[in-house]
């Protein structure tokens, strides 16, 4: 979601990279794909997306490190920040508000996009 106001874009960076680093202020979730995985894979693979630093124009044009793109034993993985409502109904009317905002980090298999 790009947002007008550079602050709000700082603010929302600032949250998502802390959800992302410790999976605490949001939800995450992962796809069937994903699942299916074994074990010490997905740690790997969740391990990477909590580490991961390599934002550029390309995959976060709006710089709110909100996607990223992960490579682990030969395949890809995406992780992807979506901002909802507290009720979880529609999406946040403000992302740079935590009072108002739910995060919903996806983790999936490239394919699976």
């Amino acid at each position: 979601m790009s947002n007008e106001n550079p602050n709000a874009a700082t603010r929302i960076q600032e949250l998502n990279d802390a959800f992302r680093r410790s999976f605490v202020g949001g939800v995450v979730v992962v796809t069937a794909g994903f699942e299916s995985l074994p074990a010490d894979r997905r740690c790997a693979i969740l391990r990477k997306v909590r580490a991961f630093d390599q934002f550029n124009a390309d995959n976060d044009p709006h710089g709110e490190h909100d996607f990223g793109l992960i490579e682990d034993g030969g395949a890809r993985y995406f992780w992807k920040i979506d901002y909802y409502d507290r009720d979880m109904e529609m999406m946040s009317p403000d992302p740079a508000d935590p009072s108002v905002t739910t995060r919903v980090l996806t983790v999936m298999l490239a394919d699976e996009y």
